[in-house]
């Protein structure tokens, strides 16, 4: 859903002061506040169901992340100030350096190594559109899980036009995830959402 941003009829609010709202909203328990197009939308945090794909990638990625980079699925917002834009991605790696800063509520997105978002019925739009396109002239690596045709896409290569290259494979074949990474991911992870068997390396 999209809050009522004040004074609809007159010149938007800048950045600063919609960061600045955004970021003093208070959302109900288990709902999260992004700012897209210029208007702070509130939607539902990832569902249960979730929960154990977005560990198993984390686990999956954080050895091979960028040193001094760390894998996280918490809801922070990063900033995107050139796009006016400020997205809290289902999962991200991030220099573990921007979050020992002075207390705040956002992060810079030059921090990022790697976004990805977990399509829902609510999202899907968003995640494929104006995140990709976003994300496309900033960030290293994007993907895309679609949980609901199970098949997950990468993007990498940022330029001011979007990303250069692309892949997508279904859940269950082998992701190559291109640099700063390079390793292999396997996606049959994401094809049952029962609680996978404990292993050494998980930890």
């Amino acid at each position: 859903m999209t809050t009522d941003t004040p004074g609809a009829e007159e010149p938007l609010k800048g950045f600063d002061d919609l960061l600045r709202t955004t970021e003093e909203l208070d959302t109900p328990d288990g709902f999260k506040a992004e700012l897209i197009r210029g208007k702070i939308v509130v939607s539902p945090w990832s569902g249960l169901k979730y929960l154990w794909p977005m560990r198993e990638l984390r686990l999956r990625l954080e050895p091979h992340a960028p040193k001094g980079h760390i894998a996280e699925t918490s809801p922070f917002l990063f900033t995107f100030p050139s796009a006016e834009r400020a997205f809290g991605p289902d999962l991200f790696v991030a220099a573990g350096s921007a979050f020992r800063g002075p207390q705040g509520r956002h992060a810079d997105s030059e921090a990022l190594s790697l976004v990805a978002e977990l399509t829902s019925v609510s999202t899907r739009d968003v995640d494929w559109q104006e995140k990709l396109e976003v994300y496309g002239r900033h960030v290293p690596v994007y993907l895309v899980l679609d949980m609901r045709a199970e098949e997950v896409t990468a993007f990498w290569d940022p330029s001011d036009h979007g990303y250069r290259a692309h892949m997508t494979v279904p859940f269950g074949k082998p992701l190559p995830i291109p640099a700063p990474f390079d390793f292999e991911l396997e996606t049959d992870i994401f094809l049952t959402s029962e609680e996978p068997e404990e292993d050494d390396a998980a930890e």
